[in-house]
């Protein structure tokens, strides 16, 4: 938000931010923003941040509490959280335990607790949705992100923000209260042609690839302001078991035009083991793609970096681009095929307009910046 903007409105609240553990470095870049444009809100207030110093201590036993060290009354509060973060531990009878979902979770809800009512607004920034994947029963199964959602709205959350949520309809376990579900689509343009300066971005040379059905309303949307067109894998999938909680893949069937000679680029919500990411690559090469490029939102890795380590230098992927929204492990970063995207400032801008009570819906559908940066970069070439 510019600075006219500042000066014509009025925040509905006092500003509070308050990072859980496992978001510091992000919520200090979200700080830093806020701070350079709202920096005569911050003397008014005698504040030097905006962040809140919260916390929640442990006992031997593993069970917890949540503090909050300063007053949030009549505040408007937002929480940032990585539920993914597993780098982060504690001591539970003498032993070190990886924090999992469910305990970033439960801290979510003692910081709530904590508030104790008294913030005027509490919105929690959850940007990768907990329990996302389980959003629709097929059999006898529970319903863990519904429920969790409806747990925060009983707390008094007022608003949920997140990024690219697996399935949005999930929203509707919570129809009549705030949920904003944004995409890093600008911001993973932009990072791209930054770093891409061979790439040739029209219908001859470049192709948007959507790794499954699923994930289609996403690659689509790019490839409309992008100007490209689009293909997809269709995922056979063996129903009889399920293996790590889901139907194994037997196969990828690609469905789209030529790729010969054309860069492509697979978009996906995540990157979990990254096998049928892989799998799909080498699938593209295989048809003749030159350079295959993977956008993902969250890079959880959870099965190691020694698959994409393998797939780089046997040449079928060249680079890998991830948010900083969620836990990147110092490996991961340190790798020259890895470039972390930042999503700091769409934060702070994000919480800026809702601070000002202000419409979202420029920065949900960023289509005008991207024709931008895309007219600027073809008009160098």
């Amino acid at each position: 938000m510019s600075k006219e903007i500042h000066e014509i409105y009025d925040p509905i609240a006092d500003l509070s931010i308050i990072g859980l553990k496992g978001v510091e470095e992000l919520c200090d870049q979200v700080d830093y923003y806020l701070k350079s444009w709202r920096k005569d809100e911050l003397e008014k207030r005698n504040l030097e941040t905006f962040t809140i110093k919260a916390d929640c201590p442990r006992f031997g036993s593993g069970e917890a509490k949540g503090v909050i060290y300063e007053t949030v009354r009549g505040h408007d509060v937002y929480i940032l959280c990585d539920i993914f973060n597993y780098g982060v531990t504690y001591k539970m009878f003498g032993k070190e335990v990886p924090m999992s979902p469910d305990d970033h979770f439960q801290d979510v809800k003692r910081i709530i607790a904590a508030i104790g009512g008294k913030g005027r607004n509490i919105t929690v920034i959850m940007p990768m949705l907990y329990e996302g994947r389980q959003h629709g029963r097929s059999m006898r199964e529970s319903l863990d992100c519904s429920i969790a959602l409806q747990e925060l709205v009983n707390m008094g959350v007022n608003n949920i923000i997140s990024f690219d949520v697996h399935d949005p309809k999930i929203q509707n376990a919570i129809p009549l209260s705030g949920f904003e579900n944004f995409h890093p689509t600008y911001q993973m343009i932009k990072s791209f042609i930054n770093n891409e300066s061979d790439v040739k971005i029209d219908k001859d040379n470049l192709m948007i690839i959507s790794p499954d059905a699923g994930g289609m309303g996403r690659c689509i949307y790019y490839s409309s302001v992008m100007g490209l067109d689009v293909g997809m894998f269709y995922k056979r999938r063996d129903y009889t078991q399920v293996v790590n909680g889901k139907n194994p893949v037997l196969s990828h069937e690609f469905l789209g035009s030529d790729l010969d000679g054309k860069d492509v680029i697979i978009i996906d919500d995540m990157i979990a083991s990254g096998g049928s990411m892989i799998d799909s690559a080498k699938q593209l090469k295989a048809k003749g793609a030159r350079n295959v490029y993977v956008f993902a939102s969250f890079g959880l890795f959870n099965e190691g970096l020694d698959k994409f380590d393998k797939a780089i230098e046997e040449g079928v992927i060249q680079k890998v681009y991830t948010t900083n929204l969620i836990y990147r492990t110092p490996e991961l970063r340190s790798k020259k095929w890895y470039v972390e995207v930042d999503m700091s400032k769409y934060i702070a801008s994000i919480i800026d307009v809702l601070n000002y009570d202000k419409s979202l819906s420029e920065l949900l559908d960023p289509a005008q910046k991207i024709n931008t940066v895309l007219d600027e970069y073809r008009a160098e070439q």
